[in-house]
């Protein structure tokens, strides 16, 4: 399946330019010539990235971010002539993925959009709900939940299940464990890692974390 990319540019000579370069490399493209149509088009189809020039008449660059960001988390690398400091953090703060000031190079603009994507490829690939038997572990959300309930871990026993559920099969040694969680900073005994599986465990009430005599603990591959 082609990459689809939606163009938000109200000069037409820009528009032809990178709709040329894109569908000649291999993108799929529609375009819209301000930020109304835009908005519309976003939601009539489903697209891989947006172009989105800020300085458009009724309708800004800026709102169409905001509105596209509000319920969707594509893409967005913002097209324009404000190279300013200000416009640009404005930009990022919105939350767009990046920033191409004009006048601008068609090879350049192709190298920004396959490092968008390759980025976005990288973190879809990461996903924000781990799994292990009846253990659902939501990375964005910080909860955890066994069969469906929610389990109350404090933030240090949520990272250290993070870390196991992320790295199955991989035995960590309670070194490993505390220079990870605790980030070097813990000066006392190192029993403190098996009163945090301990705890884990009693909350979760699933037999999950093994405990591998002399080395450490890990979470199986297997479920």
């Amino acid at each position: 399946m082609s990459i689809k990319i939606l163009i938000i540019e109200d000069e037409k000579s820009i528009q032809h330019i990178l709709k040329a370069f894109l569908i000649d490399a291999g993108y799929e493209v529609c375009l819209a010539d301000n930020g109304l149509e835009g908005i519309s088009a976003f939601h009539k189809d489903t697209y891989d990235l947006v172009l989105l020039d800020i300085m458009m008449p009724r309708v800004d660059g800026y709102i169409v971010c905001e509105m596209i960001r509000n319920e969707s988390k594509i893409p967005i690398i913002l097209l324009t002539a404000l190279d300013d400091d200000e416009s640009q953090m404005k930009g990022f703060d919105l939350l767009a993925d990046d920033y191409i000031t004009k006048p601008f190079s068609m090879p350049l603009v192709l190298r920004r959009i396959e490092a968008v994507l390759r980025r976005t490829r990288n973190c879809n690939e990461n996903p924000t709900i781990l799994t292990h038997k009846e253990i659902q572990l939501d990375t964005e959300k910080y909860k955890v939940f066994v069969s469906g309930s929610e389990v109350g871990l404090t933030a240090r026993e949520f990272e250290i299940l993070r870390l196991l559920l992320e790295n199955k099969g991989r035995v960590f040694t309670r070194d490993n464990l505390l220079n990870q969680i605790w980030n070097y900073h813990f000066l006392g005994d190192e029993k403190i890692v098996n009163t945090h599986i301990k705890n884990i465990r009693k909350k979760l009430e699933v037999d999950c974390i093994e405990t591998i005599r002399g080395v450490g603990y890990r979470i199986d591959k297997k479920d």
